[in-house]
């Protein structure tokens, strides 16, 4: 598949979509931006693409929210990054948003998957 083929598959994220996943993405441990861009990209079979100016758009929003706190460190090619990590309160909404996405998911399932009413 080329990469104009894969970029046609790829969906766009809503915001607080993006919220959700960055957050999930945060839970096994500190992670700098592009590394979490990079986890969504590949656990969601290169479905889903976080370009730069959403991904630290929504960091800092989260960040503004007290959801995560941001640490300077060195990333895996020894450049300076921030490294970001859950907090109490962003594992809290973790929790909470989960629970909204997959009730929407649920219903969504439910209509899409309705036999055609006449």
């Amino acid at each position: 598949m080329s990469t104009q083929d894969r970029s046609d598959d790829r969906i766009a994220l809503l915001q607080g979509t993006l919220d959700l996943l960055i957050l999930k993405t945060l839970l096994p441990g500190p992670v700098h931006g592009q590394g979490g861009a990079r986890r969504i990209q590949r656990q969601s079979e290169e479905v889903f693409f976080v370009d730069h100016g959403s991904l630290y758009l929504a960091l800092q929003r989260l960040e503004d929210k007290k959801w995560i706190s941001a640490k300077w460190g060195l990333s895996e090619n020894n450049r300076k990054a921030r490294f970001y990590s859950l907090t109490a309160k962003g594992r809290e909404q973790l929790v909470e948003k989960t629970s909204e996405w997959r009730r929407l998911a649920r219903a969504m399932a439910m209509i899409l998957d309705a036999p055609l009413e006449d």
